[in-house]
């Protein structure tokens, strides 16, 4: 078993000897030839039942080799069996949804997380009924028709941590998500702790260029097979060029994450210190929400940081006009620093009395803290506060 930056770097390469090739290769082929029907029969069959395999891919919504490359590696990367990939986080939000929905139709959900996950999640628009919880309410309010238990950790934008272990514990045969794309499997590895779903909104960190939008899902096989079915069925597929960026991010992912968790470890401490800020939300700061899962959760307080503004929502909009380093946009988890304002912008599908109550107040800014020189990216904070001063 190699350690993780080896399995980084040749995951999912397991057929270059045989192809002879260095480079991961890009199949853009939509469809495949069918020499003999029994077998494209036989294929088919398998595909769209969930299986990872066959001997005919048949067709790209079904199967493609560049993408099961990638999945591969990221499966590696997170310790599961399998990952299924597709054509966003979203997607793959949706997928488990649905393929959840044959067990029970109702769904344990602790705030806050994505604003677009709460968003699909309240609405019911996936035909569930999602209920709300703290996540010391899993226990009692866990219903015979319960078919999962949805947590994001660290929490999306206020970065609180959420106890694996004990959700796993309190939800039973209960099969628990988790998105983890704010720590990546750098930082935190839920299958361990016994999470039936890793999700991660594969445009992040996973890409981490800002160039590809993917989502993926790592579980054991027994829970992939349905995945495959549902991808196979609603077309979610991702794209084998967005799988083959997906996959060349990934050699230098511990990388990154470890040159932007110490830039971002370093401006926390500073923001804590100026007057124009009220308060931070980060990990690595004493008295953070959840901060004694350090270590035995989580490897290290991340890249991502958030950080509320005396001075509300204007204070926060001028902030985000004034700096000249840092990108104003919404995402996060690429080489560059990207800064945004969630109650506007990524969770301003939420219902106002929620935000509040979930601290996503109007002063509230998130900072996805890239790999430039720390010093560069605190000046161009510093002039942006002062700004509005």
């Amino acid at each position: 078993m190699h350690r993780f930056q080896t399995t980084a770097v040749h995951a999912g390469r397991d057929d270059f000897d045989t192809l002879c090739v260095h480079a991961p290769p890009l199949d853009l082929s939509t469809t495949y030839p069918i020499a003999d029907l029994a077998v494209g029969s036989a294929s088919f069959d398998a595909l769209v039942g969930g299986g990872a395999t066959a001997a005919n891919p048949i067709y790209a919504r079904l199967r493609n080799p560049t993408v099961a490359r990638a999945e591969a590696a990221i499966a590696a990367l997170e310790g599961t069996e399998a990952c299924v990939a597709y054509a966003s986080g979203m997607a793959a939000m949706t997928a488990v949804l649905l393929a959840r929905a044959q067990h029970g139709r109702h769904v344990l959900v602790v705030r806050p997380l994505y604003g677009t996950s709460d968003h699909l999640l309240a609405s019911g628009l996936c035909g569930l009924e999602a209920e709300f919880v703290q996540a010391s309410e899993i226990a009692i309010r866990r219903r015979a028709d319960t078919t999962l238990v949805v947590i994001e950790t660290p929490a999306n934008p206020t970065l609180q941590l959420v106890d694996i272990r004990a959700v796993v514990a309190a939800a039973g045969d209960v099969p628990v998500l988790v998105d983890s794309t704010f720590a990546t499997p750098v930082l935190q590895r839920p299958a361990e702790l016994g999470a039936t779903y890793v999700l991660h909104s594969a445009t992040k960190f996973l890409g981490g260029h800002g160039d590809v939008i993917a989502g993926v899902i790592c579980c054991g096989e027994a829970h992939a097979a349905p995945l495959r079915t549902v991808r196979a069925a609603t077309g979610a597929l991702l794209h084998p060029l967005a799988a083959y960026l997906l996959h060349r991010g990934l050699p230098t992912l511990k990388l990154r994450v470890e040159a932007a968790q110490a830039n971002a470890q370093v401006l926390a401490q500073r923001l804590q210190q100026h007057p124009a800020v009220a308060r931070v939300f980060y990990p690595g700061l004493a008295g953070a929400h959840g901060a004694h899962l350090l270590g035995p959760q989580m490897r290290g307080p991340g890249c991502l940081l958030a950080f509320e503004l005396h001075g509300g929502h204007a204070a926060a909009a001028a902030a985000m006009a004034a700096v000249k380093v840092m990108t104003p946009a919404v995402s996060l988890g690429s080489v560059d620093t990207l800064i945004q304002h969630p109650a506007g912008l990524t969770h301003r599908m939420v219902d106002d009395a929620v935000r509040v109550a979930t601290g996503i107040t109007p002063g509230l800014l998130r900072l996805s803290v890239g790999i430039e020189d720390v010093e560069d990216l605190w000046d161009d904070l510093a002039q942006a506060l002062a700004a509005w001063g």
